[in-house]
């Protein structure tokens, strides 16, 4: 049977088809003009559609050691990162979930306290390097630890997960520990992999930290480096030959292949974890 339109389903679909366009054309531009001839590029002839197509710009971006270096360091950053900031947002909220906890709801306070109020950018620093976090992984990692709305989204989850499987298991003799593992977490995926993927994407794209907290050339992430040559365009030409090897290129050509070369990586994930997404968002929202 033919689904019937009405005017509300056809304003829906052309205002999300302009949403669409709209967060798609600068993608577009920018892989386009990557790939395309100097010519073109300078005299600004290049709308979505590439001209003169070559791959300098890419071949200059991915023979580079500093892009080579923070990408070792990002993905360093993001599987600690991530597998850590799970580790301990799981054992805060499981334990918040359970109603029998002492002092439950003066702990849950103090989290949203957490969430309205914060230390300030020089007071955090100074903790970092009073426990000699400066110029490690670890000032990358553990300042923004845990999510106190994560955690309280992953603890409303938990609520929801029907107590009599947790009751069976401690008939089977299973510990709190065991009920965890074996009953809450194998029905936790949802939750879990949208928490991994919003923890992902923000170590990701954390430049600011390491502009605070790093020194070391050597342990900059991927967007630090992607930071510094797109700032070479406000100090340079428009043709570089000295920023990433000894072949012309074009600045915008080559600054939209870093670009692109940074950001395509952490939006690969998202389709594989697609399905899980919605129902992970909203399991842990719903239900107060």
């Amino acid at each position: 049977m033919r689904a019937k339109w009405n005017l509300f389903d056809i304003v829906n679909v052309v205002l999300m088809a302009v949403v669409v366009c709209v967060m798609l054309f600068p993608f577009l531009h920018m892989a386009a003009v990557s790939v395309s001839s100097p010519e073109y590029v300078t005299g600004n002839r290049i709308s979505i559609w590439p001209k003169g197509i070559h791959f300098d710009a890419y071949a200059s971006v991915l023979k580079d050691e500093r892009i080579l270096i923070g990408y070792k360091n990002t993905i360093l950053y993001v599987v600690l990162g991530t597998s850590l900031s799970l580790l301990f947002t799981t054992m805060g909220a499981y334990p918040l979930s359970r109603r029998n906890l002492v002092f439950g709801k003066t702990f849950m306070l103090l989290i949203v306290f957490t969430m309205l109020f914060s230390g300030g950018m020089i007071p955090t620093y100074l903790v970092v390097r009073s426990y000699g976090l400066l110029d490690t992984i670890w000032a990358m990692v553990l300042p923004g630890l845990v999510s106190s709305y994560y955690l309280i989204v992953m603890r409303t989850f938990f609520q929801g997960i029907p107590r009599e499987l947790e009751e069976a298991g401690k008939i089977d003799g299973l510990s709190d520990l065991g009920i965890l593992l074996r009953v809450v977490l194998p029905l936790s995926k949802p939750v879990m992999l949208t928490i991994g993927l919003f923890y992902a994407v923000a170590i990701w794209g954390n430049f600011f930290s390491a502009l605070i907290y790093l020194r070391d050339a050597s342990l900059y992430p991927l967007q630090v480096t992607i930071r510094n040559i797109v700032l070479i365009g406000q100090l340079t030409d428009t043709t570089v030959t000295t920023v990433m090897g000894d072949k012309p290129i074009v600045l915008e050509s080559l600054k939209y292949a870093v670009i692109l070369v940074g950001t395509l990586p952490i939006l690969l994930v998202y389709p594989f974890i697609q399905k899980h997404f919605v129902k992970g968002v909203m399991i842990g929202s719903v239900k107060g």
